[in-house]
């Protein structure tokens, strides 16, 4: 009988590890759930810092290829452009605080005291067209569906009546954790800006020295996926505000910036939040005149397109080569373990999986020897690369 080569022998033993650490990582998280009290004040240190954290790498996102474009390119001191960008951006904020802040306060105050009555307008309006014998079935299931929504609202108000104190006291701790997350937040960001850059060779530290190349390479994809994301989202997201408040104006439609601006913020759900902030603007309209209706439609249609054809394909690209049935399979999976924070963050989170699986796999596939046709192509392809540049 041939033994098995000493190369395959130590291959077999890798895997072994590798199985026996997940395992063991696996094994870990159940103890963990069943000792839920352990993980108890990492819950509670992240809800404190969790909230900077996240705006400061949001905002650093955005800043940071500023910061090092004049830095690389002319020299300037990442401080004194850091510094700059910040006086820049409470410029904005006063401004914004000044001359925005009153309109959206006004409007969205009318938007709420007049909610109800719209609500119920539209949902007549509804009734009416559903009039017809032959829709008979669909106006029942509209009445069945409005009595339920109906219920829900009243039984929340409810729970939240009955526990006033605590919700009070939930409101309270809320505000003050945003408010202490707003006044750190800014010199997290400051840091980050001016040392953030230096931090995978810092981290590369601590991994051994064969390793280290592969562990940059790893944190410089997981970087460039999660930045091409974040300022993706964020730039399609203000460009849709504009073209949505624009045209509510233009076809004069009430609320027109709200609407703009919280269009441009569910458009932070990709595929999903165009069509849910149409929905407010339909109820309004709908109780305005039904040829409102059309021009809010026609709105929707032309922002649909010039976001579809011109400003998506310029901004994300194809960046994340992530399948629109993957991204919508990630956002109902992910909305429903983590709720909204899930939605939010899905996208990003999966895509960092995707880095950190592919590379596994590679490393694998390498070790294993099981694959050498793969290889064998992608030697192949990688020579035809070379040989048309």
């Amino acid at each position: 009988m041939k033994s098995k080569p000493v190369s395959r022998q130590v291959t077999s033993q890798k895997v072994i590890r590798i199985l026996v650490i997940i395992v063991l990582i696996l094994v870990s998280l159940f103890l963990g759930k069943q000792v839920d009290w352990v993980l108890t004040p990492v819950r509670q240190l992240f809800s404190i810092v969790g909230l900077p954290v996240i705006l400061a790498g949001v905002l650093y996102y955005l800043m940071n290829p500023l910061v090092d474009w004049l830095e690389h390119k002319y020299h300037v001191r990442r401080t004194w452009t850091i510094i700059g960008l910040f006086v820049l951006i409470a410029g904005l904020l006063v401004w914004g605080i000044v001359a925005l802040i009153p309109i959206i306060r006004t409007q969205t105050l009318g938007i709420i005291n007049d909610w109800p009555s719209y609500w119920h307008h539209a949902s007549n309006e509804i009734n009416d067209w559903l009039n017809d014998p032959k829709l008979s079935a669909l106006r029942d299931q509209v009445d069945q569906w409005n009595t339920n929504a109906s219920k829900l609202l009243s039984g929340k108000v409810t729970k939240y009546l009955t526990g006033t104190v605590s919700s009070i006291t939930s409101v309270v701790s809320t505000v003050t954790t945003v408010i202490i997350g707003l006044i750190t937040m800014p010199f997290i960001l400051f840091y980050l800006l001016k040392d953030g850059h230096q931090l995978p060779k810092y981290l590369a530290k601590f991994i051994p020295t064969k390793g280290r190349a592969s562990f940059l390479q790893v944190l410089t994809e997981i970087n460039a996926q999660v930045s091409n994301y974040i300022r993706g989202q964020l730039t399609v997201a203000f460009f849709v505000a504009m073209m949505f408040a624009i045209g509510y104006w233009i076809i004069g439609l009430k609320f027109a910036l709200t609407l703009g601006i919280a269009a441009g913020i569910l458009n932070l759900i990709p595929y999903l939040g165009s069509f849910l902030a149409m929905v407010p603007s339909v109820v309004i309209a709908l109780v305005i005149s039904p040829w409102m209706l059309v021009k809010v439609l026609i709105v929707f249609v032309i922002e649909q397109t010039i976001e579809g054809r011109v400003i998506s394909p310029l901004v994300l690209g194809s960046s994340l080569k992530i399948h629109p049935v993957t991204i919508l399979i990630v956002l109902l999976a992910s909305g429903k373990i983590f709720g909204l924070m899930g939605v939010i963050f899905g996208i990003p989170g999966y895509a960092i999986l995707k880095v950190l699986i592919s590379h596994l796999f590679a490393w694998y596939r390498e070790q294993s020897g099981r694959y050498p046709d793969d290889e064998v192509a992608n030697d192949d392809t990688s020579a035809d690369e070379k040989s048309e540049r």
